[in-house]
C-alpha cells in the first residue's frame, strides 16, 4: 500500500518531522493504526537495523531512524491503547550503577519499543537493588542491562544476584550488553541473552521469549 511505503521510506531516511504528517495521510485513508505500526514504522526501522547489522550505516543513522519513529508511535499510541493493541512484553532497562554511558542504552530502548516492546527505561548509574525492585514492580519479562566500562562490567553479575535474593530470577529473561561485553562474558555472569549493537538486541529479546520475528 502505498501510504504504508511512504511511512517506512520516511522512518528509513530519519524524517521524524514529516513521518507524524504521512501517518495522519494513512489514519484518513482508513488504515488501521496497527497497521501502520507494523508495515510503516517498524517496516521503515528494520530497513536500518539490517543495515545497521551489514555495517551499511552507523549509529547516527540508526538514531534518527529511531528517532522519526518514535514521532510516529507518538500519534499511534493512544489510537493503538483505544484498539486494545498489547505490546509483545515489558522490558525494564538501564546501565548499571557507576556507568553513565546512555547512548547505547537509549538506541537499544527505542528499537525496542519500535519493534513493538514495552519498554520501562530507569535510566543510567543504577544500583543492583533498584533495578530488582522496578522489574518486580512492572512485572517484566526481560531484564536488559549496559555495562559500557570494563570497571562497571562486574555490576552485571550483582544485579542478576539481587534478583535471585529477592527471589524473582527466574521470573525474567537478562539480556546484557556493552562495548567490554562479550558472550562468554554474558554466560559466565549468569544472563540469559547477549547483543553486541541495538539491532541485535531486538532479534535476541525475540528469541528469549519465542516471539516470531
Amino acid at each position: 500500500m502505498e501510504e504504508l511505503k511512504r511511512v517506512a521510506e520516511k522512518v528509513e531516511k530519519g524524517k521524524h518531522l514529516e513521518v507524524p504528517e504521512e501517518v495522519r495521510k494513512a489514519l484518513d485513508k482508513g488504515i488501521p493504526p496497527y497497521d501502520i505500526l507494523i508495515s510503516g514504522l517498524q517496516a521503515g526501522l528494520a530497513v536500518i537495523g539490517e543495515r545497521f547489522k551489514r555495517d551499511e550505516c552507523f549509529i547516527p543513522e540508526v538514531l534518527l531512524s529511531a528517532r522519526a519513529m518514535h514521532a510516529g508511535i507518538d500519534l499511534l499510541r493512544p489510537l493503538l491503547a483505544q484498539a486494545g493493541t498489547e505490546p509483545f512484553a515489558k522490558i525494564v532497562l538501564g546501565t548499571v550503577k557507576d556507568d553513565l554511558h546512555d547512548i547505547g542504552k537509549n538506541m537499544v530502548g527505542m528499537m525496542l519499543e519500535g519493534s513493538g516492546f514495552r519498554v520501562v527505561d530507569i535510566g543510567i548509574n543504577v544500583p543492583a537493588d533498584r533495578f530488582a525492585e522496578v522489574v518486580q514492580k512492572e512485572g517484566a519479562s526481560i531484564l536488559a542491562m549496559s555495562a559500557l566500562l570494563s570497571t562497571t562490567m562486574p555490576y552485571l553479575k550483582t544485579t542478576i544476584d539481587a534478583l535471585k535474593e529477592k527471589g524473582i530470577r527466574d521470573r525474567v529473561k537478562v539480556l546484557v550488553g556493552g562495548a567490554p561485553v562479550t558472550e562468554e562474558y554474558a554466560m559466565a555472569v549468569g544472563a540469559d541473552g547477549f547483543a553486541p549493537d541495538a539491532a541485535r538486541a531486538v532479534d535476541k529479546a525475540k528469541e528469549l521469549l519465542n516471539i516470531r520475528a
